[in-house]
């Protein structure tokens, strides 16, 4: 359903929480308050803009540090209260450096999963993290070398890498075979971020997939 401005329930102080989330990898990017104006602002610009609560002003999200946030679409929620805002980031959200400002940990996920982190929220991080390589091009990253190499060096490693994890499944060193498909999936992941395709794509087709096969 097509929404507006004008449908839109601000609290007493005239704001709405804004929740900001990588239109690609889904990672949750930070979370933040916006205010008619900056609402506004950011629908016509196309970059996020925001009310900050402490310093009672609008502030353009990486105005001096460039870490600008392109706008792909927003939502509200049902009770039209609460906004979700799907962003292509230029560099990290958060002020520390980190890609997401949901860093610090409460509680360790592991406590309600028998096998530790779950491997969707991993392979966010590191699918962010790839694409931020390919951006900034950092001197002595791996990542830096093989997209400086190209599209052909990338497919060579995929490659090698599959014929790798293929011999080490044949043998019984369960490490070793761990290790070869975890090298597999992060060349898998450049090839992804050289070619475009987002983690939600994948998702999406896989989900339809399921579909079909159920």
């Amino acid at each position: 359903m097509k929404m507006t401005i004008d449908d839109v329930t601000f609290d007493e102080h005239g704001l709405v929480p804004a929740v900001v989330q990588d239109a690609h990898t889904r990672l949750v990017l930070m979370l933040a308050y916006m205010n008619a104006d900056s609402l506004k602002r950011t629908l016509e610009t196309g970059e996020t803009w925001f009310w900050s609560r402490s310093r009672a002003q609008l502030w353009h999200k990486g105005e001096t540090s460039g870490h600008t946030q392109r706008v792909v679409d927003v939502f509200l929620d049902c009770d039209g209260d609460a906004l979700v805002v799907r962003v292509e980031p230029a560099g990290p959200a958060c002020h520390t450096g980190q890609t997401t400002c949901f860093h610090n940990v409460i509680q360790d996920s592991s406590a309600y999963r028998e096998n530790g982190e779950d491997l969707g929220e991993t392979l966010s991080a590191l699918y962010a993290l790839v694409e931020a390589r390919k951006r900034e091009r950092p001197q002595g990253s791996y990542t830096t070398y093989l997209f400086d190499q190209g599209l052909d060096k990338i497919l060579k490693k995929v490659g090698e890498e599959s014929s790798e994890t293929i011999i080490a499944a044949k043998n019984e060193d369960r490490s070793a075979f761990t290790k070869e498909a975890c090298d597999l999936l992060y060349h898998l992941l450049v090839l992804l971020v050289e070619r475009g395709v987002t983690l939600g794509e994948l998702s999406d087709e896989l989900v339809r997939r399921r579909g079909e096969q159920s």
